[in-house]
């Protein structure tokens, strides 16, 4: 773990992503405390300018909400919908790389052509469709978004297990006799898991801004405040306010540019050719 640690700390980059996600997360969690009241609430005169006032630091929209709530109580939904839509893909695209890498043949074939048919169709607008058509809300969001992010994980798995059941240690444990089930789990997987880690780190990333699409095109839950609905019901003020749609912009560019920050930190720290040469 800790030459981990010291590889990783090493890239400056990194470290600087992971301490805005750091912040990020921490702004999320402290949300209710910080602002215990809805961020949809009215709370002052229409369109306050950014640190013209220090109750509302980033300014008010045009009802008179606190811009400042929106962005924290956003970065909830942001983490929510990056987190646990990549999780659900994440594990679907193990399973079904896992099998068709294992398996091979047939099974492969199959469930490689059942893949292609996914990633034939453009992700946003597959989303979009599928939010239209189950209703807005942060499920239908979440869904959405696992169902059309999990083909590349499963290639990368898929491609890891057909390379990683022909080492020495695998033969071994299919000659001792253990059942394929095991051999998955406790020999291919676990040293699987560097290249799967990194993935998962972008496609966190990449859920995040597909959430704010949704969202800006008005499929969000109107339940929850999200920066996508914040910069799209934004738009028609950009002259009057441009306030209104740069802060949660700037909330997204971060958000994003941190968790690829941290990708790419932990692929120089996984990355086995690096471990070689003591880098």
């Amino acid at each position: 773990m800790k030459p981990f640690l010291k590889r990783y700390m090493r890239n400056y980059g990194a470290v600087g992503g992971l301490a805005v996600m750091l912040l990020v997360v921490a702004i999320a969690l402290a949300a209710p405390l910080l602002y215990p009241e809805s961020p949809w609430m009215m709370v002052a005169e229409p369109l306050i300018k950014p640190f013209t006032d220090p109750a509302y630091p980033f300014g008010t929209d045009m009802l008179g909400r606190d811009i400042t709530a929106g962005l924290v109580w956003g970065a909830r939904v942001s983490l929510l919908v990056g987190l646990l839509s990549t999780g659900v893909a994440l594990a679907f695209g193990i399973v079904i790389g896992a099998i068709a890498g294992y398996c091979g043949g047939r099974i492969d074939d199959a469930l490689m052509r059942f893949t292609e048919f996914f990633q034939t169709i453009p992700q946003l607008a597959m989303a979009v469709v599928l939010v239209a058509v189950l209703s807005p809300s942060v499920y239908s969001i979440m869904g959405a978004i696992a169902l059309v992010s999990w083909p590349p994980a499963a290639r990368l798995v898929r491609s890891e297990f057909m390379t990683l059941k022909q080492r020495e240690f695998v033969q071994a444990a299919i000659v001792i006799g253990q059942t394929p089930s095991r051999i998955v789990c406790t020999q291919i997987l676990p040293n699987a898991m560097s290249p799967i880690i990194v993935s998962a780190s972008f496609m966190v990333a990449t859920a995040i801004l597909t959430e704010s699409a949704l969202s800006f095109l008005g499929l969000g839950d109107r339940n929850l405040m999200s920066w996508g609905f914040m910069i799209g019901a934004a738009r028609t003020m950009i002259r009057e306010a441009w306030w209104m749609s740069v802060w949660p912009g700037v909330a997204i560019l971060l958000t994003v540019l941190a968790i690829n920050l941290i990708g790419e930190g932990l692929n120089d720290a996984l990355n086995p050719q690096l471990r070689k040469r003591g880098e």
